[in-house]
């Protein structure tokens, strides 16, 4: 088998995968977020925290609570790593310098991931654990819990209520990702994956010296990983590591992981509207974008541009020679239009123009599918701006489900699509500019620039991956990435959520026969439109001094 044929027939398993788990999982969370019952063990974690998960919140108190959980995540994860050297399971380490300890503590909170630091050389059992393990199921669940709060603003009408922020998380956590983990470890560990909480072993000598391994919870740790759309490894090779991906299965089941959830929250969404339809045509929206970018992933790195590549099968370089270069593509794709950031190889290996898709996959929003949670509200913000120019064509006040798109909710969407690329340009161009943080880079010229756009693009998009070759463990970095990575998580959640209260204080307006049917195919492909269209007006010019510059000049 060629391994081109091979990457199509992984492309077509994971798909049929998918699409086997959409119908199930969707009502499923569907049911979580719409019951008023409380499980036993919800109702100790209610009483342990003193909140009351009956109380409807409007979207200030919402926001309030979302920022406070985040604000108490930060500083505890902050002060565990600042205090590591005194703990036990510690493993020798020492406590976490401030910058990079400040950098991590808000990269987990986020989403993030990001990491500039070797996870097997910096981090003990307890850090790994209790703090960043912890941060993975929490942190999604507060991005899922956004989402519904925006899905309850177009399904509720001349009420500013959006739920309760508290009961949100907790149902997240407990009846979503906690479930779906330990399943996935337990399959991870079947096929491989190190559990365990041994020490550092010898393992034999090399170049000389001696070469060492350390244990860890590994498999549980990248359950969470990939199905929170976290992204950071236990170790610092990530998903590239035989302990925590050990075979082709388990990288094509990674993969199923990171992206199971934000397909089927569109069929979430769907049903808490009252209309399947709707959800399948924001699913189509993604699974277009998806499809198409894994497509021209594929045909970038199997393209074979002299005797090296052609022997190899493809453009090897930087990839595992057990998942190959299909598999590798279709990985890096889900993993940069989700906000994982987990790798199973390393982009900056990539061809020019498979780097720049990796860049343009997260620059879109990562809407398609998107991170747990956040790829939903973005692709309905993205649908709301779709709906206004489409009203804008035809002289007509934009409606999406049955809610008016006015000046204020336009002012809202308008924001929030602005606020990610400011940061992104504005952290690269400066970095770019001054003196120091330039000699953090291994490569001149327009790769050298890429690495630099990379790291920002991936840290105010709450991905986390990261291009390699750029030494990001300095104060400059660790400190700027991480304002980037706080500002790209929160203020877009700030307009989410005011958007939400908007829309659930109006009146339903009756559908006419000059409202826009936003549930065909036409709408579709005019909101694929309207992503590709914002995101390259965007960005083009960046792009073009690095991916677009190398892969035309290769």
């Amino acid at each position: 088998m060629g391994p081109v044929l091979a990457g199509v027939l992984q492309l077509i398993a994971l798909i049929a995968a998918l699409a086997l788990a959409y119908v199930p999982l969707g009502n499923y969370m569907a049911r979580v977020y719409s019951s008023d019952k409380h499980l036993r063990v919800e109702k100790w974690i209610y009483k342990g925290i003193g909140a009351d998960p009956n109380t409807e919140m409007r979207w200030p108190a919402y926001l309030r609570s979302v920022l406070a959980f985040s604000a108490v995540g930060v500083l505890f994860l902050y002060l565990l790593q600042r205090i590591q050297g005194i703990l036990p399971g510690s493993l020798g380490f020492s406590s976490v310098n401030p910058a990079q300890s400040f950098n991590t503590a808000v990269s987990f909170v986020t989403n993030t991931n990001w990491q500039s630091y070797y996870g097997e050389q910096t981090m003990g059992h307890v850090v790994q654990t209790a703090g960043l393990a912890v941060q993975n199921f929490v942190s999604a669940a507060v991005g899922i819990a956004v989402a519904v709060a925006l899905v309850r603003g177009f399904a509720r009408s001349r009420t500013g209520e959006l739920g309760n922020f508290w009961a949100d998380l907790v149902r997240g956590t407990i009846r979503i990702l906690v479930p779906l983990s330990v399943v996935a470890a337990l399959v991870l560990v079947a096929c491989g994956a190190i559990q365990n909480f041994s020490g550092i072993h010898e393992v034999g000598q090399f170049l000389g010296g001696h070469q060492q391994w350390n244990g860890g919870a590994v498999a549980s740790q990248e359950a969470i990983k990939e199905v929170g759309t976290n992204g950071g490894g236990y170790f610092n090779a990530n998903s590239a590591h035989p302990f925590e991906n050990p075979t082709p299965f388990t990288n094509l089941f990674e993969i199923f992981l990171l992206l199971v959830i934000p397909f089927a929250l569109t069929r979430t969404f769907g049903v808490m509207v009252g209309s399947i339809r709707q959800g399948y045509a924001i699913l189509a929206t993604m699974a277009t974008i998806w499809v198409g970018f894994v497509a021209l992933m594929m045909w970038t790195e199997f393209a074979h541009h002299g005797p090296a590549l052609q022997i190899a099968g493809g453009a090897m370089e930087g990839k595992e020679t057990r998942i190959g270069v299909g598999a590798s593509s279709i990985f890096a794709v889900s993993t940069t239009l989700t906000s994982t950031g987990a790798v199973d190889s390393f982009h900056s290996s990539f061809t020019g123009l498979g780097g720049g898709i990796t860049i343009l996959g997260m620059q879109l929003g990562e809407i398609a599918p998107g991170g747990t949670g956040s790829g939903l509200y973005g692709m309905l913000i993205m649908a709301v701006i779709a709906v206004f120019i489409a009203g804008l064509m035809v002289g007509r006040t934009p409606e999406y489900l049955g809610k008016k798109i006015g000046t204020r909710e336009m002012k809202l969407a308008a924001c929030y699509i602005l606020i990610t690329p400011a940061l992104v340009l504005i952290f690269a161009a400066a970095s770019m500019a001054l003196p120091t943080p330039p000699h953090s880079m291994l490569n001149s010229g327009a790769h050298g620039f890429s690495e630099v756009l990379y790291a920002f693009t991936s840290a105010a998009n709450n991905n986390g991956s990261a291009f390699a070759g750029l030494n990001a463990n300095t104060d400059w970095f660790n400190t700027m990435t991480g304002l980037a990575m706080v500002l790209g998580r929160f203020l877009p959640m700030v307009f989410v959520l005011a958007l939400a209260g908007s829309l659930a204080e109006q009146k339903p307006v009756p559908a006419t026969a000059g409202t826009l049917r936003t549930e065909k195919p036409l709408f579709t492909g005019l909101l694929v439109g309207a992503i590709l269209i914002i995101t390259g007006l965007t960005y083009f010019p960046a792009l073009a001094l690095g991916p677009l510059a190398e892969g035309l000049a290769s």
